[in-house]
């Protein structure tokens, strides 16, 4: 029997943008983490509007946590709303009107996820000639003398850990569809670099940002670190080492064991600074600092890691276990039938006004219900939940 709560005034007056509606299986195992979760998802599908009119990582987050959950449900209201909405940005020569790699804004990238198995689901092949218009970007995309990629154009020699997160998953696909190793080869040598110029020695976690030039004021002169541990940005590095790990099946066995080696080291770490909920704060390493708070992005992409992480057997039992329950808790405390609360909405460093990647500064960013990026997560999070 599904036990659905009360849909609210706010989700019934909601404008419908389509028809969408989950199937009995789908609604029963999600209502497993909550009654209020299948209506959530559910609502949050139907009125889902582009996040800006171009090809960007936040609608292609939304896209991967659905598929996410097609694969762990079979639902196949999942896999048409992906399919119905990447359609409309991709033409049948492949060509993705809105992208722009002389942009180099590695951002950019991350939508370009979801075309590997579209091609494979739907047989469409403009799906996977548009994976060769993505790729475009990443032949040219400027690097760091340590071989990773600038962040983006405007943040020259700069690599964050959310950026391996926005291209690397993508150029795995990439390296296995096209018979080309080297690109494995390429991405594991960038998790390497990142991982010794962002990890903090003495905590075992990672800073957000690096900066090869030292000249921006929130990079620490001689490491070239920036100074906190943004919650969602280990979330990024956490999700791209699991997801890079499960995308490489087949490619090179000892480089995969780098991957495998660095998700442990880093979930071990993250799993010494969980709130007594079992969640991850906004600044991961402060607790319950005055100001600091549970943050639901940063919650779910580690929960998500831990349980993906521990279903492919690079992780212990008892790190997936502490994943479902960071999933069961961030259910319980941020989801309602029409909202996802205690997001983050952006956080980032440099730029005008200039974000310095202080603790006040990573404080005073706006929470943002419903923001994509933690829906996104949510979504993945449950399709790993699901499968435990």
């Amino acid at each position: 029997m599904i036990v659905l709560p009360n849909v609210p005034d706010s989700v019934r007056a909601a404008p419908v943008k389509r028809p969408f509606t989950l199937s009995g299986g789908a609604l029963a195992a999600l209502s497993r983490f909550g009654a209020q979760v299948p209506v959530f998802v559910e609502s949050y599908l139907r009125v889902w509007a582009p996040y800006r009119d171009f090809w960007n990582y936040e609608d292609g987050c939304v896209w991967t946590g659905a598929l996410a959950l097609y694969d762990a449900t079979g639902d196949r209201a999942l896999l048409d709303f992906v399919h119905a909405e990447v359609g409309l940005r991709v033409m049948p020569d492949g060509r993705i009107p809105g992208f722009h790699p002389s942009e180099f804004n590695i951002d950019g990238v991350q939508a370009g996820r979801v075309l590997e198995p579209l091609w494979r689901l739907t047989g469409e092949a403009r799906f996977r000639a548009a994976m060769d218009a993505q790729f475009a970007q990443l032949l040219t995309h400027p690097r760091t003398r340590s071989g990773n990629y600038w962040h983006k154009n405007i943040y020259p020699h700069q690599v964050w850990l959310d950026g391996l997160y926005m291209a690397q998953p993508f150029q795995t696909q990439y390296a296995r569809v096209t018979d080309r190793p080297y690109l494995f080869e390429d991405t594991v040598a960038q998790f390497r670099f990142a991982a010794g110029a962002l990890k903090d020695p003495r905590t075992g976690l990672y800073r957000h940002g690096w900066d090869e030039s030292r000249l921006e004021r929130w990079a620490d002169p001689d490491t070239g670190r920036s100074s906190c541990v943004w919650g969602r940005a280990v979330g990024w590095w956490v999700m791209a080492l699991a997801d890079v790990y499960d995308l490489s099946q087949g490619l090179d066995a000892a480089l995969r064991a780098e991957i495998a080696a660095l998700l442990l080291d880093a979930a071990t770490a993250l799993l010494s600074v969980r709130s007594d909920a079992g969640l991850w704060y906004q600044v991961a390493d402060q607790g319950a600092r005055d100001g600091n708070y549970e943050e639901a992005s940063a919650s779910l992409m580690i929960a998500y890691a831990l349980m993906k992480g521990a279903r492919l057997g690079v992780l212990p039992r008892d790190h997936g276990a502490a994943g479902l329950t960071a999933l069961r808790a961030a259910c319980g405390r941020f989801v309602s039938p029409d909202r996802l609360s205690g997001v983050c909405g952006v956080a980032g460093l440099g730029n005008t006004p200039y974000r310095d990647g202080s603790y006040a500064y990573y404080l005073s960013e706006k929470i943002t219900p419903n923001d994509p990026k933690g829906v996104a997560a949510l979504m993945m999070a449950l399709a790993e939940g699901l499968q435990i």
